[in-house]
């Protein structure tokens, strides 16, 4: 079974899906989907002083603007294991400009975690969760030499549009044999 073509995205799309999860919040590790086998494989240790404030992961069956599986950062109590499926819930948008290319990270809730499953947009969060989002995705990459420049948050309207279209350009490039 490969995770990203053969694990369905969901059953109530845009809002409702399945993340499939590469990273555990908490992590300084940066695990990547390898495309060809559907396993995980180690891209680097970051080299910043940082640690992923969410769990993160993609949707499957999508395709981003980036050419990756379309990126999601699922907020909950605990870390959760790579390669766990995890009932996610769209709450906001976030997106980067990372070497010239829009990289859209959906902020999502795990439906199944009591303490976050009742949120149903980003701006209900406190404010400093939001914050230590957004700053480990400006921070991550400078000591590679690389700066990325992250938009503020939208609402989880915004994001429907992002899935929809990465749905879509998935389909499309899994029909003319994209694999």
């Amino acid at each position: 079974m490969h995770c990203w073509h053969d694990v369905t995205p969901g059953e109530h799309l845009p809002r409702e899906f399945i993340t499939v999860i590469e990273i555990p919040m908490g992590s300084s590790v940066k695990y990547e989907l390898d495309k060809a086998t559907g396993l995980l494989k180690l891209d680097r240790i970051l080299y910043s002083a940082v640690y992923y404030p969410a769990s993160y992961g993609f949707i499957p069956q999508t395709l981003a603007e980036d050419d990756d599986p379309l990126d999601v950062l699922v907020l909950c109590q605990e870390p959760v294991a790579p390669l766990t499926l995890v009932r996610s819930r769209a709450i906001g948008l976030m997106t980067m400009v990372d070497s010239g290319k829009k990289d859209h990270k959906i902020i999502a809730v795990a439906m199944d975690d009591p303490e976050y499953a009742s949120f149903q947009e980003a701006e209900e969060l406190p404010v400093h969760r939001l914050s230590m989002v957004r700053r480990f995705f400006q921070d991550y990459k400078q000591l590679e030499g690389k700066s990325v420049e992250v938009d503020q948050f939208q609402p989880a309207e915004a994001s429907a549009r992002v899935i929809e279209e990465a749905l879509e350009r998935y389909t499309k490039n899994r029909r003319r044999g994209f694999r």
